[in-house]
C-alpha cells in the first residue's frame, strides 16, 4: 500500500521591535543572562503587561503579506502551562480572537498552502543545561513573535521546504523580522501524519518540535514519514505526542504527549485590553508595504525579459532586488545589469549572507552609467566587463576607467586588418573550424578582443572572421 505525507506547519517569528512586547525591555540577540529582563518579563507580582503597538502593526503586515483578513477586533488569552522557563506559569497569547485569518502561501508549482491564521504572542524564556546543571535565561522572554498556522496541505517534503523558504522571503522583504533560523528568530513544529493514498480522513498526527534549520526539517520529516509508515505496516498505530530531533542520529524521540488547546486551559488576559484596528488603519500600513517578491519576479520575467532562473536570484533579498531597480532605470535592455548583479557581483559575495547584505562599493547609479554606455554603442562588454572589475574594487565611476578615446569607437578598416592579421596568425585553428571544430574559431577571436584592447564589437568580429574563413 502507498501511503500520503500529510504535513502542516506552526512556524515562530520573532519580531524585529527595538522592544518586547509588554515591557520596554531590550530584544536584541545576545547579551549576558537576564540582563534583558525586568519584573514584567517575569511577572512578578504587582506588575501590569502592556501591549506594544508596534508588534500588532508587524503582525497585520504579515497577515496582509500572506493574503490574510485582518480582525477588526482580536483579544489576548493565556495559555496556562507550567516549565521553568516561563515564570509566570503561563504565556501570554491568542486562541479565540487571533490578529488575523486565512491567507496562503503560494509555491512555485502555482499550489497554495492555505494559513489558518496569524496571532501574536510572548516568547518563553532559555534553559541552559551545562555540567548536569540547568540555569534559565529570561533574556528571551517576553520577545515577540507572531505564530504563523498552517493547515495541513503539504504533501511533499520539497512543498515543505519551499513553504518555510518562501515564509522567510516575504517576513525579511516586509521587515518585521530577519528570519535567521540558526538564532531561533524562526522556528518550525511540524505536524506530520500519514494516511493511505486517496483517504481523506487525516490519520493520528505527530509534532516535530522547535525545528530550527530547513535541512533538519527535510531530513526529520523523512524519517517521521518512514517511521509512522513501518509502525502501521507492522500491526501498530502512531501515537498523537510531541517529538524531538537529534540531527547526530537523524531519529525522533517522544518529548511528551501531544496535548490539545483545550488541555491548556486557554481564557482571556484580564490585564490586556481589546485590540481595535479599524480598516484606515489597515490601509495605512497596507500602503507601507514594499513589493513583495512573487510580484517582483512576474514583473522581472515579464516587463524586461529577465530569465526565471536569474528572476528568482534577483528577487531572493530585497537588498538585491532593489539595487537591480535602480540600476535599470531609463535602460532599454534590463538584462545587462542583471548579467552583471548576477556574474561579477555575485562573484565577489561568498556566502548567503554577503547576498543577503549586498554591500557592494559600486552603487546602483555607477551600475546604471555603465549599462548606459553599452547600450549607446560607446564600449563594448568587455571593456566593460573589466571596468566593472575595477569599480569594485575602487567604488569610482566607470569614466575614471574608460577614456573619450575608448568610446570613439574602431575604425571598419582597423578591425577587418585585426581579422585578417588573426586568421594568418591562426592557420591550425582556422583550419579546425573548416573542419567543423565551431569553437575554433575563438582563438581569432582572441586575438583581435587582445590587439584591440577589448573595443571591438565581438559579435561584428566573429561574422567578419567567419566570412573571411568561409
Amino acid at each position: 500500500m502507498k501511503y500520503e505525507l500529510v504535513a502542516g506547519f506552526e512556524t515562530h517569528i520573532e519580531l524585529a521591535t527595538d522592544t518586547k512586547i509588554f515591557c520596554s525591555c531590550s530584544t536584541a540577540f545576545g547579551g549576558a543572562p537576564n540582563s534583558h529582563c525586568c519584573p514584567v518579563c517575569i511577572g512578578l507580582p504587582g506588575t501590569l503587561p502592556k501591549l506594544n503597538k508596534k508588534v500588532v502593526e508587524y503582525g497585520i503586515k504579515a497577515g496582509l503579506a500572506t493574503h490574510g483578513k485582518i480582525a477588526n477586533i482580536s483579544k489576548m488569552d493565556r495559555k496556562n502551562y507550567c516549565y521553568p522557563d516561563l515564570s509566570k506559569a503561563y504565556q501570554i497569547s491568542q486562541l479565540y480572537a487571533p490578529l488575523t485569518i486565512g491567507g496562503y502561501v503560494e509555491l512555485s508549482s502555482g499550489k497554495k498552502i492555505r494559513l489558518h491564521h496569524i496571532h501574536i504572542e510572548e516568547d518563553a524564556g532559555k534553559l541552559i543545561h551545562s555540567h548536569g546543571d540547568t540555569y534559565v535565561d529570561y533574556n528571551r522572554g517576553g520577545v515577540p513573535l507572531i505564530e504563523i498556522v498552517s493547515e495541513p496541505d503539504i504533501r511533499y517534503i520539497d512543498e515543505a521546504r519551499e513553504y518555510v523558504e518562501k515564509l522567510q522571503q516575504v517576513m525579511r522583504y516586509i521587515g518585521i523580522s530577519d528570519c535567521r533560523m540558526q538564532e531561533g528568530s524562526m522556528r518550525c513544529d511540524v505536524n506530520i501524519s500519514v494516511r493511505p493514498e486517496g483517504s481523506e480522513k487525516l490519520g493520528t498526527r505527530t509534532e516535530i518540535k522547535n525545528m530550527n534549520s530547513i535541512s533538519n526539517i527535510m531530513k526529520a520529516m523523512e524519517y517521521e514519514y518512514e517511521r509512522q509508515v513501518d509502525l502501521i505496516e507492522n500491526g501498530g498505530k502512531v501515537v498523537q505526542e510531541t517529538l524531538r530531533y537529534d540531527d547526530a542520529t537523524n531519529t525522533t524521540s517522544s518529548m511528551r504527549s501531544k496535548e490539545d488547546a483545550h488541555d491548556y486551559r486557554y481564557f482571556r488576559d484580564p490585564d490586556l485590553v481589546t485590540i481595535c484596528v479599524t480598516d484606515e488603519e489597515v490601509e495605512e500600513i497596507k500602503s507601507t508595504l514594499p513589493e513583495l517578491p512573487t510580484e517582483k519576479y512576474k514583473r522581472y520575467v515579464s516587463e524586461y525579459g529577465v530569465p526565471e532562473k536569474d528572476a528568482q536570484l534577483l528577487t531572493k533579498y530585497r537588498n538585491i532586488s532593489e539595487y537591480f531597480d535602480k540600476a535599470i532605470t531609463d535602460l532599454k535592455k534590463p538584462k545587462t545589469a542583471s548579467n552583471f548583479i548576477i556574474g561579477q557581483m555575485f562573484r565577489i559575495l561568498q556566502t548567503e549572507e554577503d547576498k543577503e547584505a549586498f554591500d557592494v562599493k559600486t552603487t546602483p547609479e555607477q551600475l546604471n552609467e555603465l549599462c548606459k554606455l553599452i547600450e549607446g554603442g560607446k564600449v563594448q562588454n568587455n571593456l566593460a566587463k573589466s571596468t566593472l572589475d575595477k569599480m569594485l574594487e575602487s567604488g569610482k565611476p566607470c569614466t575614471e576607467y574608460i577614456s573619450e578615446e575608448d568610446m570613439a569607437g574602431l575604425d571598419d578598416s582597423f578591425v577587418d586588418d585585426l581579422c585578417r592579421q588573426a586568421i594568418e596568425a591562426n592557420p591550425k585553428a582556422v583550419e579546425q573550424y573548416k573542419q567543423g571544430k565551431e569553437k575554433a574559431i575563438m582563438a581569432c577571436m582572441g586575438y583581435v578582443m587582445k590587439n584591440s584592447k577589448g573595443k571591438a564589437n565581438a559579435q561584428d568580429v566573429l561574422e567578419k572572421i567567419k566570412s573571411m574563413i568561409s
